[in-house]
Parts: C-alpha cells; sequence; structure tokens
C-alpha cells in the first residue's frame, strides 16, 4: 500500500507495490464475487421454489439475467469513463445493494408467501400463484446494470493502477480475488440451505446485499485513484465498435462455434442445481460440487498453457472442445451407474463432480487462449475495440443454454410438484433407498446427452473453421499466460 511516497515512481517500488486504489478495488472485486456466485448458483432454485416460476419461466429469466451482464459492461464502462470510476463504483454497489435486498424483500412482502407440503417434504412456497413473482423482474435489472458496471470498472482500474513492471502480477492479484469470491459465495449456499431448507434461499440475499453495502463503504473512504483514463469513450462509439464486430463474417462465426463450449458450462448453474437435487435428494450440494469448476481452472491452467505453449491458439482451444462432449457424458452417467453409492456420494452426484472437473479440465485449454486468437482476427491497430465484445459467445450462451435447459427439465426431470401424490411419495421412497424412481425420472440423463450433442457438434465446427479460415494467425503462448477468464 502507499506510504507517504508512490510506491510506483521507481521500479524497484514498481515491481512491489500498489497503490490504495488498486487494492481497494481488488478487495471489492472479492466482496462482489462472493455476492454474486451466491445468487446465482441457486437462481433458479430460488425462482422456481420461492417464486413460484415454472422450469421455463425461471430458466427464461435467469437467462436474461446472465446474458445481460456479459452485453452491457462495455457500455458501462463508456459511462463509467465519463463521470469517472469512483462515481461509477459507488453507483454499481447502491444498485446491487438494492437489488439484492429486493431479492430478500420480495418474498415476505406479500400474504401469498407460505409453506406447502408435497410428499414427505416442505417447501417454501413463495409467490406461487401470484402475479407478484414477475416484480422480480425489474429487480433483476438493477443488479444486471449494477453488476455491468464492475466488471468493466475493476479490470480498468487494475490497468490503469499498475505499471509494465508490476502489472502481471497485479491480474494474477485480480484474478485470485476473482477465484476466492466465487468460491467463498457458493460455499455457503449449502450451510444456509442445511439450516434454513429453501428459506435459506432467501436469507442468502441478505449475505449479498451486506458484501455489497460493505464494497460501497470501502469505496467511499478508501477509493481514491490517481490516475485518470486518458481516453474517454461515449456510448455511441461503443455502439459503433459492436456494428464492426458483428461485420466482420469469421469474428462471428467463431463466436457462434464458442458458444456452443459456453452453453454446456452454463449448465453448471441452469441445470446442474436442480438435476442434483431432484435426482439425489436434498442432502446433495450443488453450490458446492459448483466450485469444482474454478478449482479445476486453477490447479491445472499453468500446467496446460505450459503444455501447450508450442501450439497455436486454435489448437489448444479444439482439444478443449473436445473433452467438453466427455464432460457432459459424465454427468449422464450418474443415472445408471447401478451402485448405492461412491465414496459417500449419491452416483448421480459423484457422476456430475467427475463431469464438471473434466469441464473445468476443457476451460483451462479454451479461455487462455480464445482472447488471443479472438484478438488476432481483428483488424491491425483496432484489438482492444474488438475485445470489448469478446464475451459475445456467453451473451449468446446464457439465452440459449438457460432457456433449452428449462424446457428440458420440464421434459425429462420434472419439478417435483408437478407429479401426481403417489409419484411424489414414490420418488421420497427412492430416494430414501426403497425402489426407484416414478417414470418421469427415467430418462432425465436426456438432458446430458443432448448437451454432448451440442458440445460434440461445436467441436467438430471448430476443426472445420481451423481448416477454411487463412494461417491460424496466432502465437504460441508464452510461459507466464496461464490466466483463466474471470
Amino acid at each position: 500500500m502507499d506510504g507517504g511516497s508512490d510506491p510506483n515512481s521507481s521500479p524497484q517500488g514498481a515491481a512491489r507495490g500498489y497503490s490504495t486504489a488498486f487494492w481497494t478495488a481488488n478487495g471489492v472485486e472479492l466482496l462482489e464475487r462472493a455476492a454474486w456466485y451466491g445468487v446465482f448458483v441457486a437462481i433458479t432454485l430460488y425462482l422456481s421454489r420461492i417464486l413460484g416460476y415454472t422450469d421455463i419461466q425461471a430458466a427464461t429469466v435467469s437467462g436474461v439475467f446472465s446474458a445481460g451482464l456479459y452485453f452491457l459492461p462495455p457500455f458501462s464502462g463508456a459511462i463509467a469513463d465519463q463521470i469517472g470510476f469512483r462515481k461509477a463504483l459507488l453507483l454499481a454497489f447502491a444498485l446491487l445493494t438494492v437489488g439484492y435486498g429486493g431479492m430478500w424483500l420480495l418474498p415476505t412482502m406479500f400474504e401469498s408467501a407460505g409453506l406447502v407440503e408435497y410428499g414427505r417434504e416442505v417447501v417454501f412456497n413463495g409467490l406461487d400463484t401470484s402475479g407478484q413473482k414477475w416484480l422480480f423482474v425489474p429487480v433483476m435489472l438493477i443488479i444486471m446494470v449494477g453488476g455491468s458496471f464492475i466488471k468493466s470498472v475493476i479490470t480498468g482500474t487494475v490497468a490503469l493502477e499498475t505499471t509494465p513492471a508490476n502489472r502481471a502480477r497485479g491480474y494474477s492479484i485480480f484474478y485470485a480475488m476473482v477465484n476466492i469470491g466465487a468460491f467463498s459465495g457458493k460455499t455457503i449456499v449449502k450451510p444456509l440451505r442445511a439450516e434454513l431448507g429453501n428459506e435459506g434461499l432467501v436469507v442468502l440475499n441478505l449475505f449479498s446485499a451486506g458484501m455489497t453495502a460493505l464494497a460501497f463503504v470501502a469505496v467511499l473512504v478508501l477509493y481514491k485513484s490517481r490516475v485518470q483514463a486518458t481516453k474517454k469513450t461515449s456510448v455511441s462509439e461503443i455502439t459503433r465498435s459492436l456494428m464492426a464486430v458483428l461485420s466482420q463474417t469469421r469474428l462471428v462465426v467463431l463466436i457462434v462455434i464458442i458458444t456452443g463450449f459456453w452453453m454446456v458450462q452454463h449448465q453448471l448453474y441452469a441445470t446442474m442445481p436442480k438435476y442434483v437435487l431432484r435426482m439425489a435428494g436434498e442432502g446433495a450440494s450443488p453450490s458446492w460440487y459448483a466450485n469444482v469448476n474454478p478449482a479445476v481452472v486453477v490447479l491445472t491452467v499453468y500446467a496446460v498453457t505450459r503444455l501447450m505453449r508450442r501450439t497455436s491458439a486454435l489448437t489448444s482451444m479444439t482439444v478443449g472442445m473436445f473433452i467438453m462432449p466427455v464432460s457432459a457424458f459424465c454427468m449422464a452417467a450418474g443415472n445408471f451407474v447401478d451402485t448405492a453409492g461412491v465414496l459417500g456420494m449419491h452416483p448421480v452426484a459423484f457422476m456430475m463432480v467427475v463431469g464438471i472437473a473434466f469441464q473445468g479440465l476443457a476451460e483451462s485449454f479454451i479461455s487462455p487462449r480464445f482472447l488471443e486468437y479472438f484478438s488476432l482476427q481483428a483488424p491491425e491497430g483496432e484489438e482492444g475495440l474488438y475485445l470489448g465484445f469478446s464475451h459475445l459467445h456467453s451473451f449468446l450462451a446464457s439465452l440459449l443454454g438457460f432457456v433449452s435447459s428449462g424446457f428440458l427439465l420440464e421434459a425429462f426431470c420434472p419439478d417435483p410438484r408437478t407429479l401426481t401424490e403417489a409419484e411424489q411419495l414414490q420418488r421420497t421412497a427412492a430416494l430414501a433407498g426403497e425402489g426407484s424412481l416414478p417414470e418421469a425420472y427415467a430418462h432425465a440423463h436426456y438432458i446430458w446427452f443432448v448437451f454432448v450433442g451440442v458440445a460434440f457438434v461445436s467441436a467438430v465446427a471448430l476443426v472445420i473453421y481451423g481448416r477454411f479460415t487463412d494461417t491460424e494467425q496466432a502465437t504460441p503462448a508464452r510461459d507466464d499466460d496461464a490466466n483463466g477468464s474471470p
């Protein structure tokens, strides 16, 4: 941190010192990621179990929620350039605190909220029969706008508050904060649900609101950047940039192909939580299983990048794309593993963890090299402009991946509340080890077979893409290029 003198005033100081603004930005990034992932890993459960959304409704709303957070940051970043990073962060955390607070308050505002019983389980039903459940949409928009500022301003702060001598380490610190926050947020969901049942899905939002309120105070007191952005970009310029990206056929095709990978990756939040709870019972821990993905990325990304350093970015991405069908197949396999349990886990839960581990490995091959390859497809001198929209694949994948998840869940792994009373009792008995699940769940693994197909087609398409484009235009990765995508 700063002393009386500028730690970046000499090469020696630059190598070891960072400003107060740098540390504040990274600290609030940790808090914001903990808040976001704590909510998002359980968002479809919250919408269905608390607000009474159907699987399709919950998936559609969640997909729009996620898509907005990938699409809006370039535009929010332009606004942040105009008003200043400090004001932008204060606005962002104020919006996030109001939004998460609204998610806690909404189920408690109306008399229709209550408990209903089906089978042998009691579920907090919330606004099941009330149109008031759609009040979540404006709350979602508040969180979406607030979150979009965070993505652009924090990375911008890291860029401004570092020098060439300490920038690589600065981004490593940032990436570590992202993963620590994500891990922390997902980890807290299980204890809350274990202690409070489904009402824990409501209380969780108080935790998130508290994290973002604390971040607001930290920015208010500590964030005083000494460096200002020299170039301010307008929203109209960002819009023109988007049009320029969409006019490049090669880039659009690449975005569509990589969307297949992210469609499968997004099932970590769209399908997995509901699937494991319905197939393995309420004792399953979907939020903890989701943590396997970042853990594997952190453990493998450096080794994978070194292994592939002499290959092109496209080759590394292709290897990762062919790992994804294996990931989705493992997720399906739990439904036909004939055993009472593996390492003390339900076979559905165990194979889900295995599949998520393969997913993290695939990400280590793809994420570090995608931005490299994407930037090299841009016209010379316009790399930065194009990289602002490098996450369009996640925008598309959020919409397609979540919406398809809703339809697949309703078809092959339905909400237990939609079953007959006899089927509900049969399911409860089966989860207790007495008999088999109802016929409605006999083909639940078909969901993952669909995503096996999506992943395989995407992998083959990437091979064809490489054959029909010009030279791969990608330099081998440097030994220190070991950051995944936060």
